[in-house]
């Protein structure tokens, strides 16, 4: 079995177009992944599901759409896609936003408030798919996937995804957008809240973790729930993972400072002598997974 992955939208915080970020992109989290079957997940529902949705009408050529919409967290760049992605907007699809127990109310709250008639003109109660509210694990509307959760260091509470085609020993996508793993941050998290982050990453064929600041920059933004890149690296290392890919850039970094902070990042891992494949997630970009 194969889990397919596509990036949509990479960037964090805020959209960030222009003629510095063309090659890694300046839309918010947003990830496809195909699994047996042409199973469709989508992980968080930031600006590039704009784009997606466009590319999955088009594909269907008019045929019913139905897939599970993972949300780690209700943050803007997390949400801020849904009420452009056209989709929602006809008949006979259906989706399922989904996240865990402990976050689903505050999540169908936000997404439905980002509609309100005083942000939004059409308001979400006038969409004409069909949208359910889920937690994961619960009567999943797209057969196919194996989904688990993992509590995270982010402000408000997030989440990261562990994704597999059900029931199947092969490949596994781990996607952790927002996360801050320096220590000294202050978070109510178990003592040994690592070492249980190290298990969940621990053999998964990918890992896309945040990576927003360098090291220098992530000791200005302690306790804004977020990585620096060369942490990301070592999580990965430390898991045994054998590929990596950068997330959530900086709304500031341009693709020229995403090369020399991927430079940065190989020549870490190298150092500690991983076998560890670092990339950084670009807009458009597709990665096949296999064991």
């Amino acid at each position: 079995m194969t889990l397919e992955v596509r990036f949509w939208g990479t960037r964090g915080s805020i959209p960030s177009p222009g003629p510095d970020t063309v090659r890694y992109g300046g839309n918010t989290p947003c990830v496809e992944v195909r699994g047996p079957g042409g199973a469709l997940a989508i992980l968080d529902a930031g600006t590039g599901l704009r784009g997606l949705g466009r590319h999955l009408l088009e594909a269907a050529g008019g045929a019913p759409l139905s897939a599970d919409i993972y949300l780690t967290h209700a943050h803007w760049d997390h949400i801020q896609g849904l009420p452009f992605f056209a989709p929602l907007f006809a008949s006979g699809h259906r989706f399922r936003i989904r996240s865990a127990a402990g976050l689903r109310p505050r999540i169908e709250r936000a997404v439905r408030a980002q509609m309100a008639p005083e942000v939004f003109p059409i308001p979400f109660e006038e969409v004409r798919a069909r949208i359910d509210f889920g937690v994961v694990g619960e009567d999943d509307a797209v057969d196919g996937f194996g989904v688990s959760t993992h509590d995270v260091r982010h402000p408000g509470g997030a989440l990261g995804f562990r994704v597999s085609a059900r029931n199947d020993p092969g490949p596994v996508l781990v996607y952790i957008p927002d996360n801050e793993l320096d220590p000294q941050a202050a978070y109510e998290a178990p003592v040994d809240w690592r070492d249980r982050l190290v298990a969940f990453v621990r053999g998964a064929s990918l890992l896309v973790h945040d990576a927003m600041y360098t090291a220098e920059e992530a000791v200005a933004y302690r306790g804004w729930g977020h990585s620096s890149a060369e942490e990301a690296v070592d999580l990965a290392c430390d898991a045994a993972v054998p590929r990596l890919a950068l997330f959530h850039h900086r709304p500031e970094r341009t693709d020229v400072e995403v090369d020399a902070l991927l430079a940065r990042c190989r020549a870490r891992a190298a150092a500690r002598g991983a076998e560890l494949e670092v990339m950084a997630a670009a807009e458009g970009a597709s990665l096949v997974l296999s064991r």
